[in-house]
């Protein structure tokens, strides 16, 4: 017998539960419609927002940076030192971020890897929104600390829970996402910001999905807020909006000096590519020249949503351009998404474990790129589907 035959059953298994993950190949660039499994669909899986991942000026500037440094930085910026582009992204986000300093990681879960365990340790206590991200979770695994978890956006459970376990804590660290991958609610950071002032505790937010979304030209939720120099830590990821893929943590200059000598994701993992750097430094410039795409991201967004809320399906809580088609059953949600790609929509459907048992959804992504054309097509093809499962009427 296999020393993997335990896994054929674990595959076997989440194929009758509906919860396998079909991962289709994608031919073309990525964009409102691109071709997947040799066939052209319309694109309303991508956490494209802006339209960056194809932009002209993005790509132009990848080349530029590879034809000046290379296609890759050699090792670790410790050891081989670190590319000047590399500095040049750095200063540019956090002048866009009003912040004072920034560091750069692989990705944006690397960056959460590299923040966490690096200010947390057994003494202390990490309040976590119980929806946070994965990656903020097996963050707070690898501090050590102890982390209490608190009622989704609930700032009372909060409140309640810092003050039952404080007196034994060194320091409190109070994380949350900014927006939620998965249901597209905002958190409330600036009720969280008084909490975390009356206890002296430090905030911290991953805006992965407020960057380029929320604020002024795409700021984020800080930003959106008002609350510039009153969040202590963000973390952000360049693989969503800004179209490429990255990480980084602005916040004060001291912890971006400590992050480069001890937050591991820095220490032992090669810096971020040239062609990376340099369209991520070309997708700030255009966020700070116009505001433009921000607009028509919103703009799109409040239509699709409107559209399918007319047409009869349940779109959740949404308050971002995340639009959640719920429908509950994970074998339903998967024979959507199937049925949907039939009719060259790829819409992927999101089950257990990414959202609890019995909220399985198909989850659309609305970006700048999408046209109202493509948005209409888009609707029209959930409303046969709707219909054909007995979703809607």
């Amino acid at each position: 017998m296999s020393k993997f035959a335990f896994l054929e059953e674990e595959i076997k298994a989440l194929h009758e539960q509906g919860l396998y993950n079909v991962i289709r190949t994608i031919e073309s660039p990525q964009g409102a419609w691109f071709v997947a499994d040799g066939k052209k669909v319309l694109n309303l899986c991508s956490n494209n927002y802006l339209g960056f991942a194809d932009h002209p000026r993005l790509k132009e500037a990848a080349k530029k940076a590879i034809d000046e440094y290379g296609v890759g930085p050699g090792a670790v910026r410790t050891i081989a030192g670190t590319q000047k582009i590399n500095l040049e992204l750095e200063k540019k986000l956090a002048e866009f971020k009003h912040a004072p300093a920034c560091i750069v990681f692989q990705a944006g879960f690397t960056a959460n890897l590299a923040v966490i365990p690096a200010i947390t340790g057994q003494e202390d206590l990490i309040f976590s929104d119980e929806l946070n991200h994965a990656s903020i979770i097996d963050g707070c695994r690898l501090s050590k600390a102890e982390v209490v978890r608190y009622a989704h956006n609930d700032v009372k459970d909060l409140r309640d829970k810092i003050v039952e376990n404080k007196d034994r804590a060194r320091r409190m660290l109070i994380i949350t996402d900014g927006v939620f991958s998965m249901d597209g609610d905002i958190a409330p950071l600036p009720q969280i910001v008084e909490v975390a002032d009356e206890f002296g505790a430090i905030v911290m937010v991953d805006d992965a999905h407020g960057e380029g979304v929320l604020g002024e030209s795409g700021r984020g939720i800080v930003n959106h807020f008002k609350l510039e120099g009153k969040v202590d830590i963000e973390v952000g990821t360049l693989s969503k909006a800004f179209g490429v893929a990255g990480g980084f943590v602005t916040g004060p200059e001291i912890l971006i000096e400590f992050l480069k000598q001890r937050g591991r994701p820095f220490l032992f993992s090669t810096g971020l590519p040239p062609a990376e750097t340099g369209a991520a430094i070309a997708a700030v410039d255009v966020l700070l020249e116009s505001d433009e795409l921000v607009k028509k991201l919103w703009s799109n967004a409040d239509y699709f949503k409107a559209e399918m809320k007319a047409a009869g399906f349940d779109t959740g809580h949404s308050e971002t351009p995340i639009t959640p088609i719920m429908l509950g059953d994970a074998k339903l949600a998967s024979e959507f998404s199937k049925r949907l790609f039939e009719k060259n929509v790829f819409a992927q459907s999101i089950s257990y474990p990414t959202v609890p048992r019995g909220k399985a959804r198909i989850r659309c992504m609305i970006s700048a790129a999408h046209e109202k054309d493509d948005l209409d097509y888009g609707v029209e093809k959930f409303v046969e589907v709707g219909k054909e499962l007995g979703v809607i009427k």
